[in-house]
């Protein structure tokens, strides 16, 4: 979405104050190592830059803002550039920053070798560290479990006209998920659906108020994130919303990654390099559980929490997060047509 000059002016100001270093000691008495990474992801950073410190003496200073904000003081700054990691959540984001040029590709067999080829940019651009999957929550004193909406493309169907709680456009979740939709259905099929959508659904602002409306009963049913659930849950286990997974028998449910590359001109790209294979290997968990996020390393465990809530045992929607990351402006026209807002 567009930024007025104010809001770039408040949003660079909060940017330049909210640098925050976490430091390590390190051995020896030279320079010490630093990687220096720009994020728009704001979950839990500290536990795994501070245990990636210790294990390697290398100190992470991390520069949180909007994706948008961030893109742009990348590319204003060029070759000066702090930013050895531009690290972010959606592949929409990731697509953008490729398009801008603001990766440098990586050549790296520890990160092939750990993130599937469907989570990460074919030409090794930017890598999936995260998985977090978009999918159905409901009522189970509103929706009996025969009468549950399987796939994403049933919430458009007449019977749950006012029933339905779903996240507006502006939000690159939605908008992945609708860039899946073309990807698989074409965009006459997936302008359908989205209209089906606008037709019946409150369209609210962020996920937390949409399983809060179904728990209060505005809405039976809606799709989220599934950590939002998690968190929920984790406070208050008799939480009223239950999770299903979308789209069983056909695609899978639509996953989403955050993620991250090195930025073209990095100051210290083996470091950054060296961060994002830990991130994916070793440091997978101590960077995906603080969220309750499903790891993008096949091999490492789910948290308990959401292995026990929600299980592992589920189709995924196969879809390369480069083809949806790529629609993300189709999608965008195309909920503008649909009159979803």
């Amino acid at each position: 979405m567009p930024t007025t000059g104010a809001g770039r002016l408040l949003g660079s100001l909060a940017l330049l104050v909210a640098l925050a270093a976490i430091t390590a000691s390190c051995s020896g008495g030279g320079e010490e190592d630093v990687v220096r990474i720009y994020t728009g992801r704001h979950y839990d950073l500290e536990t795994a830059f501070v245990q990636f410190g210790e294990e390697t003496g290398i100190s992470v200073e991390f520069l949180p803002g909007s994706d948008a904000e961030l893109r742009e003081r990348i590319a204003a700054e060029g070759e000066e550039t702090q930013a050895d990691i531009y690290l972010t959540v959606d592949a929409g984001n990731l697509a953008i920053a490729t398009e801008q040029g603001i990766f440098a590709p990586i050549d790296s067999p520890e990160l092939e070798a750990a993130i599937p080829e469907s989570l990460r940019d074919p030409d090794g651009n930017w890598f999936g560290l995260t998985v977090r999957a978009r999918t159905l929550v409901y009522h189970p004193d509103r929706v009996s479990a025969g009468a549950m909406p399987t796939t994403y493309a049933d919430l458009a169907e007449p019977e749950w006209a006012g029933r339905v709680c779903l996240r507006d456009s502006s939000n690159v979740y939605t908008q992945s998920l609708v860039a899946s939709l073309i990807a698989h259905h074409g965009e006459e099929e997936a302008l359908r659906i989205v209209s089906g959508w606008a037709d019946n659904a409150e369209i609210l602002n962020n996920d937390i108020l949409i399983l809060e409306s179904i728990a209060d009963g505005l809405c039976d049913v809606g799709i989220t994130n599934h950590y939002y659930l998690a968190r929920l849950l984790e406070d208050d286990p008799d939480f009223p919303v239950k999770l299903a997974w979308a789209d069983q028998d056909g695609f899978g449910v639509h996953v989403n990654i955050s993620g991250g590359g090195v930025t073209r001109y990095a100051d210290d790209p083996e470091l950054a390099v060296q961060l994002l294979e830990w991130l994916a290997t070793d440091g997978q968990s101590a960077f995906v559980n603080g969220n309750h996020e499903y790891p993008a390393n096949p091999s490492v465990e789910p948290e308990p929490l959401i292995a026990s809530e929600f299980g592992t045992d589920f189709a995924r929607d196969e879809l390369p997060a480069s083809v949806f990351g790529g629609l993300n402006a189709d999608a965008v026209r195309l909920m503008d047509e649909a009159g979803y807002r």
